[in-house]
């Protein structure tokens, strides 16, 4: 069951952090038969949650690096909080990073939820859902055409559209991925509720198709987690992303839950 269908969450929340490991986490999980691995990001959270949500390396520059490292696993962002960027400088980090990876990159992307995030940064909170639809048109529409609003020159281009994985529980994430998103993924919901959303999200696509994957973390053991891995299958997931916890032992907990799914 491992091959195509276990995703995993890389580590990339603790200041101690060694830079080499995320790429090659992301190197074994490949050779393990992961489909997907996924960095999160914050920039800036208030401090209290600074090692839980830190996301201490900037995640499409990290992406970028392991791409170097890596050739078959799909890489993305799990989730990136699109209104804390700049809409033209993401454009150019995305296109760019599809060419780096060979087309393997996944925008996963969110409006986020901390709003002393957005204080700090100076985004304007309240507003985050309309930035976002903005933001993914304005890409859509550089990707497609190479042009601006105003004209200007956009390349490279993505040889076709950059994969969109919407992140979230809510109701506006649900419409979000019907409309365009290639994948649709759970923030920490159990699988009867999983499978509830997943529900929703086809009666919304009306017939688009829309995967549906289900983020889930490491639970006590192998075995344990495995067992989530086939309830989240079963409430209707296409693929389930494990986020595995603090970065020691991370390959261990990867080996053993291919196994365990197997």
């Amino acid at each position: 069951m491992s091959e195509h269908f276990l995703e995993a969450v890389l580590p990339n929340e603790q200041p101690d952090l060694d830079p080499a490991r995320p790429a090659e986490l992301a190197r074994l999980a490949e050779d393990l038969g992961y489909r997907a691995a996924w960095l999160p990001d914050h920039l800036l959270p208030p401090s209290p949650y600074g090692e839980v949500f830190g996301g201490v390396y900037e995640p499409l520059v990290t992406l970028a690096h392991i791409a170097a490292r890596t050739s078959r696993i799909r890489l993305g962002t799990s989730v990136l909080i699109v209104p804390l960027r700049e809409p033209f400088a993401l454009a150019k980090q995305v296109a760019t990073l599809d060419r780096l990876s060979g087309h393997r990159f996944d925008l996963g992307v969110g409006t986020g939820w901390n709003e002393p995030e957005f204080a700090e940064v100076g985004a304007d909170f309240g507003t985050r859902g309309r930035q976002t639809d903005t933001t993914l048109d304005l890409l859509a529409d550089l990707f497609r055409t190479g042009r601006g609003p105003g004209g200007g020159y956009f390349e490279p281009r993505p040889d076709g559209p950059v994969p969109v994985t919407v992140g979230g529980n809510s109701a506006a994430a649900l419409r979000r991925a019907a409309r365009i998103g290639t994948t649709w993924q759970s923030a920490g919901l159990p699988p009867a509720e999983f499978g509830e959303r997943v529900a929703t999200l086809r009666q919304l696509a009306g017939g688009r198709a829309v995967r549906a994957v289900a983020r889930a973390r490491w639970r006590d053991d192998a075995r344990t987690t495995a067992a989530d891995v086939r309830a989240f299958r079963a409430a209707g997931a296409d693929a389930v992303a494990v986020h595995f916890g603090g970065h020691e032992g991370t390959e261990r907990r990867l080996a053993e839950l291919a196994a365990a799914v197997d």
